[in-house]
C-alpha cells in the first residue's frame, strides 16, 4: 500500500487547527473555574448564562447611549460613570502590562445604555429611588435598560464584575449571555455602607462641622475639636455629597442630641447644662439643658441651615445614651420637673427635648431618624419617624414593638463592624435574618433597612477601610440579595474574589482568609 504524506501545507494546517482546539479547551476550562456568572456581589435576583464566551479589547470598548434614551452626552453622572468604570474594568492591567488587543472569536465592543424614564441626571437619589435594571450580553453589543439613571450605576457595577482576565492575559472574557437583575426599591441606609453620616455625632471632642450662617448667628461647633483639620467645611460637605450623588449614594447627616455634644459647649455658650456638686456648681457640664429658650432658639437656626446643606429627606436626631446625672444634680432642672409634673422620670423630660426638636425637624419639611431610646422612652413621634434599633440585647423584640406601633425601622443592632473578633466573623453579619422576629407581614414590610455601623473609638484613618472591606460587604449581601441567598460556601468563595476586585481598584480591603489574589501572579 502505497504511503503518502500529508506534505507541509497540510500539516501546518492542521496542527494550526489542533492548536486552536487546544486553546479553545484551555479557555473553556478557565471559564468553568473562573465562573464569573457566580462570582457576582451583591448577588443579583436572576441570572442567566450561556456557554458563549465574549472577548474584549481595551482599545475597541466603549459606553455609549442608545439612540432612544432620555440621558445623552449631557448626563455628565452616566458620563463620569462611563469613564469611571472603563477605569475599573481596563485601568489596572493596561497599568501593569499595556493595552492587549487579543482579538480571538467574538468580541464585545460595546454597552449601549437606555434610560427610559426621566433620567433624574441632576437631582439625587431619594428612599423612593428606582434602581432596577436589565442587563443583556451579547456580541458585538451590549445593553443596559433601567428607568433613571441610578439604575445604570448599578447595572454597571454588574457588568464590570463579569469581566475578567484569562489565563492568556487577555483583558476581558465576558461568560454571560443574559444577566438581569432584580427591580430593587432604594432606601436610606440599605447596602454595603457604613454608617452615613458625613456629619459624626461627637463621641468624644470632635463636632466635625462648621457652621455657615450668617455673622448675627455664628456656629462654631467646632472649637471642641481635636485640630483644625479635623473638621469639615461647608466646602468639604458639598464635594462629599456631590462625590456621593455621582454614585448613587444618599449622605444622611446625623447630629445626636441631647447628649454626646460635651464638645458642642465649647463654641456655643450657655447651651449644655451646668452640674451641681451640693448647692454649688462643679464646673462641670452635662447633655444639652433642655429647659431654656435659648437651646430651642440655637437649634431651630441651626437645623434650618443643615436642612439648606444636606439635600436628603431625612435628618437623624440621635437622641441615644443620655446621662441623667448632670441633669438630677440641677436646680433650676428639679424646678422644672416639679412644675411639668414629671417627678423625678429624667426620661420624660428627654422625650419633653425629643419632641421639641422633631417639631423642629416637620416644620422644615424633613422627616427624622431616631436611635430607639427615643422610642423606648414613649416620645410623642410622627407617623413616619424611622427609628433605629441599635441595642443587641433582644432586638428582634424591640423590631416586633416598634414595628407593632406602626413606626419604619432601620437595623443595625447585629451589624456593629468595631466589634473585632478572632476568624471570619463575616460569616456572623452574612447569616442574620432582618426579618427574624415575630410580627405580621405588614409589620416586616416596615422594616426599611439596615445599617452596618463602625465608630471611631480605634479607628482613624490608618485603618477605616480594611477594618470596613470586606466585612461590610457580607451585610450589603444580606440586605440586597435575596433571603434564599444563603450558602457560606458559596459566599466565600465570592467574596474572596470580590476582595481581589476591591484590591484592583485601589481599596486596601483586608484578607478574608488566608490566600492571595490571581493578579498578584502578573504585576
Amino acid at each position: 500500500m502505497e504511503h503518502r504524506g500529508l506534505g507541509w501545507p497540510r500539516l501546518s494546517r492542521l496542527l494550526e487547527l489542533l492548536a486552536a482546539l487546544a486553546v479553545q479547551a484551555v479557555r473553556a476550562s478557565a471559564v468553568a473555574a473562573a465562573s464569573p456568572d457566580l462570582c457576582l456581589w451583591p448577588m443579583p435576583l436572576s441570572v442567566q448564562t450561556t456557554p458563549r464566551v465574549l472577548h474584549l479589547s481595551p482599545d475597541n470598548f466603549f459606553f455609549g447611549h442608545s439612540s432612544t434614551s432620555k440621558a445623552g452626552p449631557s448626563c455628565s453622572l452616566l458620563q463620569e460613570a462611563f469613564r469611571r468604570y472603563y477605569d475599573y474594568i481596563f485601568g489596572f492591567y493596561k497599568w501593569h502590562h499595556g493595552s492587549a488587543d487579543l482579538r480571538v472569536g467574538v468580541e464585545l465592543q460595546q454597552l449601549q445604555v437606555s434610560v427610559i424614564l426621566d433620567p433624574e441626571c441632576d437631582t439625587f437619589p431619594k428612599i423612593s429611588s428606582d434602581e432596577s435594571y436589565t442587563l443583556l450580553v451579547k456580541g458585538p453589543v451590549a445593553s443596559l435598560a433601567a428607568n433613571r439613571v441610578w439604575g445604570v450605576l448599578r447595572g454597571l457595577e454588574t457588568f464590570s464584575q463579569l469581566i475578567y482576565q484569562d489565563v492568556y492575559g487577555t483583558v476581558g472574557q465576558l461568560h454571560f449571555s443574559i444577566l438581569q437583575k432584580w427591580p430593587y426599591v432604594g432606601d436610606v441606609l440599605w447596602g454595603p455602607a457604613v454608617h452615613s453620616s458625613v456629619v459624626t455625632r461627637a463621641t468624644s471632642r470632635g463636632v466635625p462641622y462648621v457652621g455657615c450662617m450668617g455673622p448675627s448667628v455664628v456656629v462654631r461647633l467646632t472649637t471642641g475639636s481635636y485640630s483644625s483639620s479635623h473638621v469639615y467645611t461647608p466646602n468639604d460637605v458639598r464635594m462629599v455629597i456631590e462625590y456621593a450623588r455621582l454614585r448613587g449614594i444618599r449622605i444622611v447627616p446625623e447630629f445626636d442630641s441631647p447628649g454626646h455634644t460635651q464638645s458642642w459647649g465649647e463654641g456655643q455658650k450657655d447651651l449644655l447644662t451646668p452640674c451641681y456638686k451640693g448647692k454649688e456648681p462643679s464646673g462641670a457640664f452635662g447633655p444639652i439643658n433642655p429647659i431654656w429658650n435659648t437651646t430651642y432658639s440655637f437649634l431651630s437656626k441651626f437645623f434650618k441651615e443643615i436642612s439648606t446643606v444636606f439635600p436628603d429627606e431625612f435628618i437623624h436626631l440621635g437622641g441615644d445614651e443620655v446621662d441623667f446625672d448632670c441633669w438630677a444634680s440641677n436646680p433650676e432642672i428639679q424646678d422644672f420637673m416639679r412644675d411639668k409634673g414629671f417627678g423625678r422620670n429624667f426620661k420624660k423630660l428627654e422625650s419633653f427635648y425629643m419632641q421639641a426638636v422633631l417639631d423642629m425637624i416637620s416644620a422644615i419639611n424633613k422627616n427624622s431618624i431616631v436611635w430607639q431610646e427615643v422610642f423606648d422612652d414613649a416620645s410623642k413621634l410622627m407617623p413616619g419617624t424611622v427609628i433605629q434599633v441599635w441595642k443587641v440585647e433582644d432586638y428582634t423584640q424591640e423590631q416586633s414593638k416598634v414595628t407593632e406601633a406602626g413606626f419604619p425601622v432601620i437595623l443595625s443592632a447585629p451589624w456593629y463592624l468595631d466589634w473585632i473578633s478572632y476568624g471570619q466573623d463575616w460569616k456572623r453579619y452574612y447569616a442574620v435574618d432582618p426579618l427574624s422576629f415575630e410580627g405580621s407581614q405588614e409589620q416586616k414590610k416596615l422594616v426599611i433597612g439596615g445599617e452596618a455601623c463602625l465608630w471611631g473609638e480605634y479607628v482613624d484613618a490608618t485603618n477605616l477601610t480594611p477594618r470596613l472591606w470586606p466585612r461590610a460587604s457580607a451585610v450589603g449581601e444580606r440586605l440586597w440579595s435575596h433571603k434564599d441567598v444563603r450558602s457560606l460556601e458559596d459566599a466565600y468563595r465570592r467574596l474572596t474574589i470580590h476582595r481581589c476586585r476591591m484590591l484592583r481598584r485601589g481599596i486596601a480591603a483586608e484578607p478574608v482568609f488566608t490566600g492571595y489574589c490571581d493578579h498578584e501572579d502578573r504585576m
